[in-house]
């Protein structure tokens, strides 16, 4: 399935038939999970609940979907298109396309971006997905059962400060995803996802069930449903805007990587929609699993970060079955967890394996290394190297370690610029007939997602990146 060594041929050639070298998705379905595989992850199990705690709960969440609909949705279908066209890694494939189109070839840098950032975030993303291992059987040992919030607290900061047990963790989790991307698009991430993404809605849904029975389910409903625009901040605006960016894994290369395995006859637009809904429908069911259990305890919504970590134990450890229950929620955050991260290494891996003529094992283990081994800093800087902030000559960025530096040089640079650099090539660079043909649109369609992703997603993004610099 993998592109052979002597792949370079290819890129001198056209674009047609590029995708038939390679392995495909098997259908739909299986592009739809993957991709919903990727876009689930921490960013809805995690961040969503707690970022619209934060925020006032339904305002947020409405301006969140809007930004989804005129951000993530144009976005991913232009991602998604530039993969299938050029039918090879991200870098590649934008390399084929800007010498078909008789664009500056530097446009491959586009692919650059979203591969490195999609390595930087998988090197600590592993780090966060070892807590979530770890938890499992802190919660399913009944250590949480009856603590107080500081006992709580102190379970959490034992985990942090202890580096040998966050490298066992982050061990375990990076060879998980290392397995999966190992065997391919059919045999790895085809029937990983087919089995992890059913799986990981279930228990969604049976925690949610859970939920229900706290008493304070419709007050929840409620909080996420019931706007209360006095609540909403212009800051809140912009989370709104980057998260739904986030969660939808643009910018990283991803959708990028993923389309180039797509087959020509499968809609970009309809797979693209698809994928968003469930993604959001998933963030919408962790936020009703998450909050009853919240309100049920009287804790804070806005608890920030450590809602997941510590506020949510602490609600566990309180409740009947809350053991059971809050094991399943960390089985279930795993999942999340993983499906990204096999995402996030894909790219890197493609590119190996096309720019270099390894073959996928060897490609996978020598990108998951080097990954590992950059996540090991973000360990440290949790602990022993704590007082550690490399940058702090620079006023934004003082105090921050490399656990911090590598979060916010990521989500606050990487991803937008990646996302807006795709939003000026697909709006204004790339051949319009191509595009035309790839999407296979009405025309009416064409260019209402023409118009979108050529003025209000490259304004939309550049306010977030903006805002994020100042």
């Amino acid at each position: 399935m993998s592109v052979s060594s002597n792949s370079s041929a290819t890129y001198s050639g056209t674009l047609e038939g590029a995708n038939a070298q390679r392995g495909l998705w098997s259908s739909r379905l299986a592009f739809i999970l993957a991709a919903t595989g990727s876009a689930v992850g921490l960013g809805n199990i995690w961040k969503f609940p707690y970022v619209t705690g934060e925020n006032g709960g339904g305002a947020f969440v409405l301006v969140y979907l809007l930004c989804i609909a005129i951000i993530g949705i144009p976005i991913m279908m232009a991602e998604v298109m530039i993969g299938r066209r050029g039918g090879h890694s991200p870098v590649n494939s934008i390399r084929l396309i800007a010498r078909q189109d008789g664009l500056n070839p530097a446009w491959k840098l586009v692919g650059a971006v979203g591969v490195l950032a999609g390595f930087l975030i998988l090197s600590f993303y592993s780090v966060i997905g070892g807590w979530a291992i770890s938890y499992v059987g802190t919660t399913a040992s009944g250590q949480l059962t009856g603590q107080t919030a500081d006992a709580v607290g102190e379970i959490f900061s034992g985990l942090l400060s202890n580096p040998g047990t966050l490298l066992l963790w982050h061990t375990l989790f990076m060879a998980m995803v290392m397995l999966v991307v190992a065997r391919g698009v059919r045999s790895g991430l085809e029937r990983a996802v087919s089995i992890l993404m059913p799986a990981l809605f279930v228990l969604l849904l049976v925690v949610v069930g859970y939920s229900m029975t706290t008493g304070h389910f419709g007050q929840a409903a409620a909080f996420l449903f019931q706007p209360d625009f006095s609540k909403l901040t212009t800051s809140g605006v912009l989370v709104a805007l980057g998260h739904a960016f986030f969660t939808l894994s643009l910018g990283m290369a991803v959708m990028m990587a993923y389309g180039s395995y797509l087959p020509k006859k499968i809609s970009i637009a309809k797979t693209s929609i698809t994928v968003s809904v469930i993604d959001t429908g998933v963030a919408l069911l962790a936020g009703l699993a998450i909050f009853p259990i919240v309100f049920a305890n009287g804790l804070e919504p806005g608890a920030g970060p450590g809602l997941i970590f510590q506020t949510l134990p602490l609600a566990f450890g309180q409740m009947p079955m809350g053991s059971l229950f809050g094991t399943l929620f960390f089985v279930l955050l795993i999942f999340a967890a993983w499906t990204s991260g096999i995402s996030l290494l894909e790219p890197i891996v493609e590119w190996l394996e096309e720019q270099k003529g390894l073959n996928r094992s060897i490609s996978t283990l020598g990108a998951g290394i080097v990954c590992w081994a950059l996540g090991i800093a973000s360990i440290l800087s949790l602990n022993l190297w704590a007082d550690v902030a490399p940058l702090s000559f620079i006023p934004k960025l003082e105090g921050k370690t490399i656990f911090d530096l590598l979060d916010f040089f990521t989500a606050n640079i990487l991803l937008p610029l990646g996302g807006l650099l795709v939003a000026v090539m697909a709006g204004w660079i790339m051949s319009r007939p191509a595009m035309e043909k790839e999407l296979a649109l009405s025309p009416g369609l064409f260019n209402l997602w023409f118009v979108t992703v050529r003025f209000i997603t490259p304004v939309a993004v550049g306010i977030v990146f903006i805002y994020n610099l100042i």
